[in-house]
C-alpha cells in the first residue's frame, strides 16, 4: 500500500508542478493582452443584460448577435471620441486666443483676499505677472500654437496607434465573450467547484453584479457631473462649456475628478475680476457638482450589490492605484466577493450555533 500512495503522491506534485509552469508560461504569452481582455470581460458583463434581449431575437443567428453587439459597444467608444475631437480643434483654439488677448490686455488681476495673504499672495502675484508678459501673451494668442495646441490634444485623446491596437484586441475578445460566456461560465464553475465546492457560485455571482454595477454607476456619474457641472460654466458665461462639461465628464470616471476641471475654471473668472461668478461657480462644483458623485453612485453600486458604499470607494481608489483603470472594477470586485464569503461564514456560524443550542442535552 505504500509504494502505490506515494506513486500518486509524487504524480500529483509533478502535476501541480507543470501547472504551475503552464500558467506562468500562459502569463508571459498573454501579458501584452492581459488588460485588453480585463477591459473586455468588464464590458462582456456590464452590457450583457442587453446582450442577451439582442440574441433572444436572433436566437437562430447567435454569432450575428455577437457581431452586432460587440458594433454597438464599439461605436459607444468611437463616437463619443470623435464628437470630443471636434470640440477639442473648434473650441479649444477659440479658448486659448481668449485666454491670449486677456492677458494681452491687463484683464487679469489677484483678488484682494488672495493678494494679501502671507507669502503665497506675493507668489500668485509674480506668476500673475508673468502670465500677462506680452511675449507670452502674444505667443498664446498665435494662432499656429493654438492649432498646434488643439492637434496634439487631439492626438493625445485618440489617436496613438498603441491604444488604438489594444482596443481593437478588446474589441475582438469582447465578441468572443459575447459568443461563448455562457461556456466558458460554465466551464468556471464546473472547474471553480471542484476545488472550492459549491460555494463558488455565490463569489462568481457577487463578482459580476459588482462589476456590473460599477460601470453602470461610473458612467451615470460621469454623465450626470458633465451635465451639471456644463450648465454650471454656461450660466456663468465662459468659452467652451461644452467642451468643459465634456471635459469634466471625463474626469468624473476616477473618483473626485471633477474639481480638477472647475476649480481651475473659477480661478480664471476669479483673476478676471468676475469675484460673483467665481464663487458661484466654486459653490455650485462643491454643493451641486461633488454631490452627484454622492448621490448617483451610491444608489447604483450600493443598491444592486447590498455593498457599504465605503467600501466601493476604498475599492475604487485603492484598485486604481494598485491596477490602473482596471483596478477601478478589480477592486470593487475583490472586496464585494470578500464580503460574500465573510456573509456566507457568518450564516454557517450562526446555523451551527443554534443546532448546538438545538441538540438534547445527554445526562
Amino acid at each position: 500500500m505504500t509504494a502505490p500512495l506515494s506513486q500518486l503522491a509524487l504524480r500529483r506534485v509533478t502535476l501541480g508542478l507543470l501547472l504551475l509552469l503552464l500558467l506562468g508560461l500562459a502569463y508571459l504569452v498573454l501579458r501584452p493582452f492581459l488588460a485588453a481582455m480585463a477591459w473586455a470581460v468588464i464590458l462582456g458583463l456590464g452590457t450583457w443584460p442587453l446582450f442577451q434581449r439582442l440574441r433572444a431575437r436572433l436566437a437562430r443567428h447567435p454569432v450575428l448577435a455577437a457581431l452586432l453587439m460587440t458594433l454597438v459597444v464599439a461605436l459607444a467608444f468611437v463616437l463619443p471620441a470623435l464628437w470630443l475631437g471636434v470640440l477639442l480643434r473648434d473650441e479649444l483654439v477659440r479658448a486659448v486666443a481668449e485666454a491670449g488677448a486677456r492677458l494681452s490686455e491687463g484683464a487679469l488681476r489677484l483678488p484682494d483676499a488672495l493678494a494679501r495673504l502671507p507669502l503665497l499672495g506675493g507668489m500668485l502675484q509674480d506668476l500673475l505677472r508673468d502670465l500677462s508678459s506680452a511675449q507670452f501673451a502674444s505667443r498664446l494668442r498665435s494662432a499656429p500654437w493654438s492649432a498646434q495646441a488643439a492637434e496634439q490634444a487631439f492626438a493625445l485623446l485618440g489617436g496613438a496607434g498603441r491604444n488604438a491596437a489594444k482596443f481593437g484586441f478588446a474589441l475582438l475578445t469582447l465578441f468572443f465573450v459575447y459568443r461563448d460566456g455562457e461556456r466558458g461560465l460554465r466551464q468556471l464553475q464546473a472547474v471553480s467547484r471542484h476545488l472550492l465546492g459549491p460555494r463558488v457560485d455565490a463569489y462568481l455571482q457577487a463578482a459580476a453584479e459588482m462589476t456590473r454595477a460599477v460601470l453602470w454607476g461610473l458612467l451615470a456619474t460621469a454623465l450626470v457631473q458633465g451635465v451639471f457641472a456644463g450648465v454650471g460654466y454656461w450660466w456663468v458665461g465662459l468659452a467652451a462649456p461644452v467642451l468643459l462639461a465634456a471635459v469634466t465628464a471625463l474626469f468624473a470616471l476616477a473618483p473626485f475628478g471633477t474639481p480638477l476641471v472647475w476649480v481651475p475654471a473659477a480661478l480664471w473668472l476669479l483673476l478676471q475680476g468676475r469675484i460673483g461668478a467665481g464663487v458661484g461657480l466654486l459653490l455650485w462644483g462643491l454643493l451641486v457638482v461633488s454631490w452627484v458623485d454622492n448621490l448617483v453612485r451610491p444608489l447604483v453600486i450600493s443598491g444592486s450589490t447590498r455593498v457599504p458604499f465605503v467600501l466601493v470607494i476604498f475599492g475604487v481608489l485603492g484598485g486604481l492605484a494598485a491596477f490602473g483603470l482596471v483596478g477601478m472594477f478589480l477592486g470593487p470586485v475583490v472586496l464585494a466577493v470578500l464580503l460574500a464569503v465573510w456573509r456566507e461564514w457568518l450564516e454557517d456560524s450562526r446555523l451551527e450555533t443554534a443546532a448546538g443550542l438545538r441538540a438534547p442535552e445527554r445526562d
